[in-house]
């Protein structure tokens, strides 16, 4: 059963929550292409089709995502002007590998901005972790949890793929870039419409980690064949779902962001649902693959750039292993 949080009235309306702001922060290494090449031995040609890019940020040996999260919370906090006492949830987003096991990240970032009275915890839910998290975030704030939240998105994806085995090309554009996102019920930047997330669970085991010299590494188990195509039902699907919740039609669209992870399906998918190119962000010659902070990349480019107006719908679609898809309607308010 697909699951869709609506908000009363219809679209066009004022809706009770959403972003208020949000901060992506780049670490300060990178991936290139190069070393991949010397490591796994998969010929250069073979990673840029994957890669699409020479080089892309990743964390440091010594950078931890937590921090830069916290630099990103920070950051917003400040230009907002918001008492962390205001703050009545943290959410840490992501894969669940942390940057130390048994251990809340969450909790960790609260400490550091000095957040003492709010409900800390993490979502685990990979790459749409962070969509699922505003989800929450705004579920929880109509609950009385407080005036607002933080999600926090922080995975360590670049630490998770083997870069010596051939087998793993398919993964070798995971890249890294936290983001933090203030979740509030009013003066929103961009209102949170509605949204609605499927899981598929007999993908579960399609991907799955192994423990190699005291690190995670992501492993395809198998050759089922068939995601593509599952992406290409999935995602429409939800779009259908939310678009018939707005009323609203594929034409009514004004921007269509997704997860950077595959551009071959990114282009198969905005010809399945008929929206132009145009109507969407590539920056696959930029970046990697930075998990759930994609979406948030795209549209921080679209506000600098002056592209996107206030009134414009964004649909935002996400997807993470186990597997599940979502999309969630935003509209723009402006700044």
């Amino acid at each position: 059963m697909t699951e869709r949080v609506e908000h009363p009235g219809r679209a066009g309306t004022r809706a009770p929550g959403g972003i208020v702001d949000f901060e992506v922060v780049f670490p300060s290494s990178a991936v290139d292409v190069r070393e991949l090449h010397e490591s796994s031995g998969v010929s250069v040609d073979d990673i840029l089709a994957i890669t699409h890019t020479e080089r892309f940020p990743a964390l440091d040996e010594d950078e931890a995502a937590w921090e830069l999260a916290a630099t990103a919370a920070r950051t917003v906090l400040e230009r907002r002007g918001i008492d962390p006492d205001d703050i009545g949830l943290v959410v840490y987003a992501g894969s669940g590998e942390w940057d130390l096991p048994f251990w809340s990240p969450a909790a960790k970032v609260a400490d550091e901005l000095g957040i003492g009275g709010a409900h800390c915890f993490e979502i685990a839910n990979f790459c749409n972790g962070g969509m699922t998290a505003v989800r929450t975030a705004l579920a929880e704030l109509a609950l009385g949890a407080g005036p607002y939240a933080l999600v926090l998105i922080g995975d360590r994806l670049s630490r998770l793929v083997d870069h010596e085995d051939p087998e793993s090309k398919a993964l070798f554009n995971f890249g890294d870039a936290p983001a933090a996102l203030l979740i509030g019920r009013e003066n929103c930047l961009l209102d949170v419409l509605t949204s609605a997330m499927r899981t598929d669970p007999s993908w579960a085991d399609y991907y799955s980690g192994d423990v190699e010299d005291d690190r995670v590494l992501m492993r395809r188990r198998g050759r089922r064949q068939g995601l593509a195509d599952a992406y290409l039902e999935n995602f429409p699907a939800r779009v259908d779902d939310v678009l018939t919740t707005l009323g609203k039609r594929i034409a009514d669209v004004d921007w269509f962001l997704i997860n950077q992870g595959d551009k071959g399906m990114h282009e198969k998918l905005l010809a399945r649902l008929g929206i132009p190119p145009e109507k969407s962000v590539f920056n696959y010659h930029r970046y990697g693959h930075m998990g759930g902070s994609d979406p948030f990349i795209a549209l921080g480019g679209l506000i600098a750039d002056e592209r996107i107006r206030p009134g414009d719908l964004v649909l935002v679609a996400a997807s993470g292993m186990g597997f599940s898809w979502s999309v969630t309607a935003l509209e723009y308010r402006g700044r």
